[in-house]
């Protein structure tokens, strides 16, 4: 077990680590400066410095690095990719640049694994190519979401039509002015067992009867431009051909688009807890009270040094999670998945909540990115499946594992 980068990944990072400090650093406060403000998506636009990021991300080769197929970019392996998505996730601006975020990436591997030449054609080229966004529909409001099999919206087959219907919340990007369609799950089987009774089917944006209703801010935030959606679907008719992999197969495919995305996700929140801590360690040293550096008052260094060893611990198992996936699996990688789900974003949060205290009311401020950082980590505990429920899964798992050394 190797979690040294190779060459080519070092290389990759090399030049990834100068595009973010000579690009992308400089670029975060523009960004910023360019968007409405607005709670109202239909005001929102692409900040015009992103698609020059973009432009700029792709000439220098650094562009669909999350994807292992050599035809449409690197073809990295999770473990190659790993160290390029926490140097990603130091700015919230850096996925997209290089057309790394989700959920497009997500999506884009759901259709480059399970989907049709032609869902091929018409969706995922334009989404390698950055031209559009996307967005993937399952929590429900209506229902605990964090059991999936609660889920009531419908996707019923209807001669060459599949006709969807229901209520869907937090759709991350739904805002966004590129994004032209969602990935919708929905009850295509509701007699079969409960893993095999959900569709997953692609659903143009603009097809009638898909209704935006609102917004959801986040801490008081909109998340501009991409934004989180409440969406209603009713009587919306698409074609059946729109129907990934076939009616019951939602499960299936979301357990191939799990794995990878939470390793992308976990390394871009260990980046993100690296800034966190830089921050705090900066502020520490240039800051004095009572006679002293913050950096030497009270638990302070106590405070550095646990951070550093939470971090460097959650890489670790990151890291093996990745090497895991890519050597035996997405079956054998399972309770690593849900061990990095619990562990990463509670580091995060702890650096950022660290990093808030120590640089005291402008900690609380947008003169830094600590509030934002914070709010980020406390999402992802509830993205893609909660603590608790990882826990669970991670506690069966144990509970198989003893069992079986006990019968040994």
């Amino acid at each position: 077990m190797d979690f040294a980068p190779s060459e080519r990944t070092q290389a990759l990072a090399e030049r990834l680590t100068r595009f973010m400090r000579e690009e992308i650093a400089p670029a975060e406060a523009l960004y910023v400066a360019e968007l409405s403000g607005s709670p109202d998506h239909r005001v929102w636009r692409q900040p015009a410095i992103m698609e020059t990021l973009k432009a700029k991300a792709r000439e220098a080769r650094l562009w669909n690095l999350f994807l292992p197929d050599a035809e449409y970019g690197p073809g990295l392996s999770n473990a190659d990719y790993a160290p390029l998505a926490e140097i990603m996730g130091h700015s919230f601006i850096a996925p997209e640049v290089f057309n790394c975020s989700a959920p497009d990436t997500g999506n884009m591997e759901v259709l480059h694994r399970y989907g049709t030449d032609e869902q091929r054609e018409r969706w995922l080229k334009p989404l390698l190519a950055g031209d559009i966004r996307s967005a993937f529909c399952m929590t429900e409001p209506d229902v605990a979401s964090s059991d999936a099999t609660n889920m009531r919206a419908t996707a019923r087959i209807d001669g060459d039509h599949v006709v969807l219907n229901g209520r869907k919340w937090w759709t991350t990007g739904a805002g966004h002015p590129h994004c032209r369609f969602v990935i919708f799950m929905g009850l295509s089987n509701p007699e079969a067992e409960p893993h095999k009774r959900h569709a997953m089917v692609i659903c143009p944006l603009d097809t009638p009867g898909v209704k935006i209703e609102r917004m959801l801010p986040v801490f008081h935030h909109y998340d501009e431009p991409s934004g989180h959606g409440e969406l209603s679907f009713t009587d919306v008719r698409v074609p059946v051909g729109n129907v990934i992999l076939g009616p019951g197969r939602g499960f299936e495919i979301a357990q191939g688009r799990l794995g990878p995305g939470r390793i992308h996700h976990c390394m871009r929140a260990i980046g993100a807890a690296e800034r966190a801590l830089s921050l705090l360690c900066k502020r520490a040293r240039s800051r004095k009270a009572f006679g002293k550096h913050l950096a030497e008052l009270g638990g302070n260094p106590d405070i550095v040094a646990n951070l550093r060893m939470a971090i460097d611990q959650a890489r670790l198992l990151t890291l093996k999670t990745a090497w895991t996936l890519d050597t035996q699996g997405t079956k054998a990688a399972l309770g690593l998945i849900s061990q990095i789900k619990v562990v990463v974003p509670a580091v995060a949060q702890q650096a950022a909540d660290a990093a808030i205290q120590i640089h005291g009311g402008a900690g609380l401020s947008d003169d830094f990115p600590l509030t934002q950082l914070f709010a980020y980590a406390r999402v992802l505990r509830l993205a893609d499946g909660p603590d608790e429920v990882h826990r669970s899964v991670i506690a069966k798992l144990e509970a198989k594992a003893q069992a079986h050394m006990e019968s040994l």
